[in-house]
């Protein structure tokens, strides 16, 4: 992730990324950013924000964000346009914004349902629905929309979040159809164990599970973040121009490992 690119990729685009504060989604602003792109996040977390954008633009790269919440439109919205006013109309995106829900059906409440599928779900469909308007109007344009493993497989109590994952690759298939004739690519990319803040703290308070998850793993480790978000990379450049529709599982071979 350091040092002197041999080509840029993503030179000439300006990416929006949501969630892009911390783990994956941080991975992608980094990487992209050494690609050449122009790089606007939407985060809530502020302090990690101001960091990276400090960190990246002391080294001369083109990096902006905006707080705001992506699970609410007009919220989102006014964000975009601060960061669509400052560096252009938005070329290519990533919805990476999400978190984890663990739950029992019986006990799940609405509002808990309705607040995370906004977040996990409906925010995919707020990106493409800020940015396929200018992407329509050039003919061009890729959105990738992180899903998980778990769209395809799961394990116990995680049925909202299969759900939402499960939903984005649908989304983004859907999409990839619609926007075709436009000249627009849509895929999503399905993680599997990442290690982001969130998973070292599971780790941290479960260590019998992290040694189960790396015993059942394949390449006996779990993923980095930066080798997500250089697939993203890929699937939003111009070398991965006949990709479309597709999830593409970046998870070490685990979903293999349990096919049957």
């Amino acid at each position: 992730m350091q040092g002197q690119r041999d080509f840029m990729r993503l030179k000439g685009e300006h990416l929006l990324v949501t969630g892009g504060a911390q783990g994956i989604g941080e991975a992608i602003v980094i990487e992209a950013a050494h690609e050449g792109a122009k790089v606007s996040f939407v985060d809530i977390d502020d302090v990690n924000s101001q960091a990276l954008v400090a960190q990246l633009t002391t080294k001369g790269f083109q990096v902006q964000y905006q707080h705001g919440d992506v699970s609410k439109f007009e919220t989102f919205k006014a964000s975009f346009d601060k960061l669509t006013a400052a560096f252009g109309p938005v070329t290519v995106a990533v919805s990476n914004a999400g978190r984890n829900s663990y739950a029992d059906p019986v006990e799940y409440a609405d509002e808990e349902w309705e607040s995370f599928f906004a977040l996990d779900l409906k925010s995919s469909w707020y990106v493409a629905k800020l940015c396929l308007p200018e992407m329509r109007k050039a003919k061009k344009g890729s959105i990738v929309n992180i899903s998980s493993i778990h769209g395809r497989m799961t394990s116990p109590n995680f049925f909202p979040y299969s759900a939402a994952k499960g939903g984005i690759v649908g989304l983004s298939r859907n999409l990839a159809l619609d926007e075709a004739k436009h000249g627009i690519r849509v895929n999503s990319v399905s993680p599997g164990y990442t290690l982001t803040p969130l998973l070292k703290s599971y780790f941290e308070l479960f260590p019998a599970a992290k040694a189960n998850a790396i015993e059942v793993q394949p390449m006996k480790r779990v993923g980095q973040p930066h080798e997500i978000a250089k697939v993203v990379l890929f699937i939003l450049s111009e070398d991965a121009s006949f990709i479309n529709g597709a999830d593409l599982m970046v998870d070490g071979g685990l979903h293999a490992r349990y096919a049957s």
